[in-house]
């Protein structure tokens, strides 16, 4: 089972249908495990991490796999929603490191400001809103309301840029790369609440 130690995730982690994204309290930094696919076995995933670790993560009916696959800069439009980890600016703006556009049935998922803990192990920021303005110029500059408050984001031309839909096990074929968050079930075993999955050999960038 998994042995890495998380900051305290809170019981009520929000994965309606956020698959990597989560809400965690203020203070607390979102850690995800990043990984690729060994084997499922009927409700146990296996995942070899980045790291080189073995994992074995339980899967339950309330897990919820979503599909990341590849999207465009041109995909970011005016009320898109759209989720980001980025770099906190001097100026107060932010500059993402990625984006991925939720599929309008995922529309709210995860919809918040929080610390993320990035691939290369930097604490960044997670912002989950709604695009509002929308500028062209090396790139992108975008307003993002995120329920009372607004943040701008800068979005370079070279970040990646995906789309997340609703998906199925049927995803979690063995050489799939994925992100995910367990926490402990009242059992004291590690399962799955989301799982993203990259698709067609895309490795999911958050």
């Amino acid at each position: 089972m998994i042995k890495h130690r998380y900051s305290r995730l809170l019981l009520s982690l929000l994965f309606v249908s956020v698959g990597a994204i989560a809400v965690s309290p203020p203070g607390n930094v979102i850690k995800p495990t990043r990984g690729t696919v060994d084997a499922l076995n009927g409700n146990t995933l296996e995942i070899t991490t980045r790291q080189g670790e073995k994992l074995e993560v339980g899967l339950t009916d309330k897990t919820k796999v979503n599909s990341v696959s590849q999207a465009k800069i041109s995909d970011i439009k005016p009320d898109s929603f759209i989720g980001t980890a980025a770099v906190s600016q001097a100026d107060g703006t932010l500059k993402a490191m990625e984006v991925h556009v939720f599929a309008p049935s995922l529309r709210g998922s995860g919809e918040g400001f929080n610390p993320f803990e990035s691939a290369d192990g930097n604490v960044n920021t997670m912002t989950n809103g709604t695009v509002g303005k929308l500028v062209n110029t090396n790139g992108r500059t975008m307003t993002v309301k995120v329920k009372d408050q607004e943040k701008t984001v800068i979005v370079p031309d070279d970040v990646p840029v995906v789309l997340i839909s609703p998906g199925d096990r049927s995803l979690l074929k063995p050489g799939t790369h994925v992100v995910l968050f367990a926490m402990k079930d009242e059992k004291g075993q590690w399962v799955a609440r989301g799982v993203s999955a990259g698709k067609d050999g895309i490795t999911p960038p958050m």
